[in-house]
């Protein structure tokens, strides 16, 4: 069963947000809270614990996963994108968005798109996400959380509990995130394309 913890939304408790990345660290599948619904995370590279995932979400290899990232500064060592781009990025995040790039060799293999070798890229505005980063030191890597046959994300953590408390080691209660999804960006240097059209203007990308 797992655990759950409330956890201020704009004034993070520093004790729950050490708790919640011992969780991480130690293999553990987490549902938080971003500014667009919520998402399960892992620790980057973990391979059980991104099975897991993958079972929740009935997810096959084709599935893009997401970096959910702290800054302009991690996302570099993991996505390839020249200065066109990165101005591009640093308008528009944090924010509700998902960006997809050509991935870097830092990537570990399972987590890229297996034809087009590309990776999400996502900084949430949200200061509980960017306090689980700043403990964490690394990226986490991160699905939105839709259940097997819904089309948007789950919004309440309770809902989230009863429907998955035996799948997931900790639940992260952070209120309310909105009804829509990220805005999803392919972000590559001969095109930029806006593949699906959420919470984030898509006009800023055309």
């Amino acid at each position: 069963m797992s655990q759950f913890f409330q956890i201020h939304p704009e004034n993070p408790q520093a004790r729950l947000v050490k708790q919640a990345v011992q969780v991480i660290r130690s293999g553990g599948v987490i549902a938080y809270p971003t500014d667009c619904g919520y998402s399960l995370g892992c620790q980057l590279g973990d391979k059980s614990a991104l099975d897991r995932i993958r079972a929740i979400r009935r997810l096959d290899d084709k599935h893009n996963f997401t970096l959910v990232c702290s800054d302009l500064s991690e996302i570099s060592t993991y996505a390839r994108f020249d200065n066109h781009l990165y101005r591009l990025l640093k308008n528009n995040t944090p924010g509700p968005y998902t960006f997809i790039f050509p991935a870097t060799s830092e990537v570990p293999r399972r987590l890229l798109h297996p034809k087009r070798k590309t990776i999400g890229i996502r900084v949430p505005d949200s200061r509980i996400v960017s306090a689980l980063l700043a403990e964490l030191g690394e990226p986490i890597m991160s699905v939105s959380l839709i259940l097997p046959g819904e089309t948007e994300p789950l919004t309440d953590p309770y809902d989230i509990r009863d429907s998955l408390e035996h799948a997931l080691d900790l639940v992260i209660d952070g209120g309310f995130c909105g009804l829509l999804p990220t805005t999803v960006v392919m972000m590559d240097t001969e095109q930029i394309e806006v593949v699906r059209v959420g919470a984030g203007d898509p006009s800023v990308f055309k």
